[in-house]
């Protein structure tokens, strides 16, 4: 089972490794320094929620139900749309907040919030973990390679996103500056808009 595993392995790094809204929030909460193990761990639990359930049959659901993905979608479109904006908005500031009180004035719930939306409002992570990894892992034949598969894409996600927040937050202090700060809330909000048009040209041609 172990060849099962690694299968999983490869692929879930594969799906997590390009840079999307969680990859781009995780690395701006470990550059803050600012909840970011709680933000990895958080990441990491709604992908496993979403790749069992993917793997174990809510791939079927998804793929009847046009409508729940539309609407995903143009949610996922407008969060990110807003997001983006605050971080452009911080980046084309005349000065930038050094100071990690500003950040924490955002408070635990808030950062927990947006965890979650930038996970369950993109669309790409359905499509990643109900559609391709749960139309994989449903054709396995046992229950016992199934789990395996899934212990594969898990692990991948969970080394990924811990090892993105230690990274950011070891380089925190090369990154702690104002000129750093901006490019990475340039970086940041580039990101949000760019899947946010493609997320939203998807929902038109989906018509």
């Amino acid at each position: 089972m172990l060849s099962v595993f690694f299968q999983g392995l490869v692929l879930g790094a594969a799906l997590i490794l390009p840079l999307g809204p969680q990859n781009a929030f995780v690395m701006n909460q470990g550059v803050k320094r600012q909840y970011h193990l709680m933000t990895a761990t958080l990441c990491t639990l709604s992908d496993v929620v979403l790749i069992c359930a993917g793997i174990f049959g809510g791939s079927a659901l998804l793929n009847q139900s046009p409508l729940l993905l539309m609407v995903i979608t143009w949610a996922g479109v407008a969060f990110l749309l807003w997001y983006g904006w605050g971080a452009l908005r911080t980046a084309f500031r005349g000065s930038v907040e050094l100071a990690s009180g500003g950040a924490i004035k955002q408070g635990r719930g808030r950062i927990i919030a947006t965890v979650l939306a930038v996970t369950w409002l993109n669309p790409h992570v359905y499509l990643d973990t109900f559609v391709v990894l749960g139309s994989l892992g449903s054709q396995l034949p046992s229950q016992s390679a199934r789990h395996w598969f899934a212990f594969g894409t898990v692990s991948a996600s969970a080394l990924w996103f811990f090892g993105l927040a230690m990274l950011a937050a070891w380089l925190s202090p090369l990154l702690h500056t104002a000129r750093a700060q901006r490019v990475i809330n340039l970086l940041v909000g580039a990101i949000m808009w760019f899947i946010a048009f493609q997320l939203a040209r998807q929902g038109i041609a989906s018509f």
